[in-house]
C-alpha cells in the first residue's frame, strides 16, 4: 500500500465517521421532539466524542501526508488519482478551505450557510465529481460535497480561520482567515508570474 492508497483509506474512514455522526444527529433531533431529554443529552455527548475522534483521524492523516509528501512519482500519483475517481472517492475536505474563505470575503465577511455553499459550488463545480454530487445515505436531500464543506467549516473554526461565536447557521471569517487567504493569493500570483527560483513555499 503506497502513500495515496493510505490517504484514500483515511478519506474513506473520515467519511464513514461523518455518516455515523449524521445518523446520531438526526436521531438526536427526533428524540428531542419527543422530549426524551436524557437520551438527547446522551446522543449529543456521543456526537461530541465522535467529532473529537474524527479530528484525531484528520491529524493522523496530515501527519502521514507530511511524512511521505513527494515520495511518490508524479506519473504514479496521476494513475492513482484516476483510480480513486473511479472508486468514487469524494473531493478532500482541504480543497474546500480557500473557496469557503473567498466566498465569505465576497459576501462581506459573513453570510448564511446556504449563500456560502452556493458560492462555493460555483467555484468548485468543475472539480466536483459524481460521487461528490450524489446524495448522502443518511440525508438524501443533501449532496455529499455539501456535507464535506460543512465539515471543512468545523475544521476551519478549530484552526481559527472562521469564527466560533457566529449565530447558528451563519458562517463568518476571522482576521486570521483573511490573512491566510491573502497569503495564498500572493503565493498563487508569485507561482504564476515570478521566476520559480524567487518563490519560497
Amino acid at each position: 500500500m503506497n502513500q495515496n492508497e493510505v490517504n484514500t483509506a483515511f478519506e474513506i474512514l473520515l467519511e464513514e465517521i461523518e455518516e455515523v455522526f449524521n445518523i446520531i444527529s438526526k436521531e438526536g433531533e427526533d428524540v428531542f421532539k419527543t422530549q426524551d431529554f436524557d437520551k438527547a443529552r446522551y446522543l449529543i455527548e456521543s456526537g461530541e466524542r465522535l467529532k473529537s475522534f474524527r479530528e484525531k483521524v484528520r491529524l493522523l492523516q496530515k501527519e502521514w501526508q507530511s511524512i511521505f509528501s513527494g515520495r511518490v512519482k508524479a506519473s504514479h500519483r496521476k494513475r492513482k488519482e484516476k483510480s480513486k475517481l473511479k472508486k468514487g472517492l469524494r473531493t478532500p475536505e482541504d480543497e474546500f478551505k480557500i473557496p469557503i474563505l473567498e466566498a465569505l470575503i465576497e459576501l462581506g465577511g459573513k453570510a448564511e450557510m446556504k449563500a456560502v455553499l452556493k458560492k462555493v459550488y460555483s467555484k468548485m463545480k468543475d472539480r466536483l465529481n459524481q460521487y461528490d454530487l450524489s446524495p448522502l445515505p443518511s440525508n438524501p436531500k443533501q449532496a455529499r460535497w455539501e456535507n464535506t464543506a460543512q465539515w471543512a467549516r468545523n475544521t476551519m473554526v478549530s484552526e481559527g480561520l472562521l469564527s466560533p461565536d457566529s449565530p447558528r447557521g451563519i458562517w463568518e471569517i476571522t482576521e486570521k482567515g483573511r490573512n491566510f487567504n491573502s497569503g495564498v493569493q500572493v503565493l498563487k500570483y508569485n507561482k504564476r508570474w515570478l521566476p520559480h527560483s524567487t518563490v519560497k513555499w
